[in-house]
């Protein structure tokens, strides 16, 4: 099965990125998924894009949450996306789209 992707969308010296990184962490012992830190200063269109707004979590590049990272509600994303993943691939086979 293919690992969902997480994006987190941040800025430095945010408490409420910090906490959701904690969050995601504690669930990523438990549960494998790629994730990717995108700091929101590295490029003025994601500032404007994201400012005010940090921090941002993608699944599967859907937006997920925003501010404030639920741990339980997060681990059941994360695991409804490996599902969705692994019928989706069992469809491909069969020669279903």
């Amino acid at each position: 099965m293919a690992a969902p992707v997480i994006e987190v969308y941040a800025k430095k010296k945010c408490c409420l990125c910090d906490e959701a990184k904690k969050v995601i962490g504690r669930v990523r012992d438990e549960i494998p998924f790629q994730m990717k830190e995108v700091d929101i200063s590295s490029s003025v269109e994601l500032e404007r894009r994201f400012d005010g707004h940090v921090p941002t979590i993608f699944i599967n590049g859907k937006k997920a949450f925003k501010f404030k990272v639920d741990e339980a509600e997060f681990r059941k994303c994360v695991r409804k996306e490996i599902i969705k993943s692994g019928i989706s691939r069992i469809s491909a086979r069969n020669g279903r789209a």
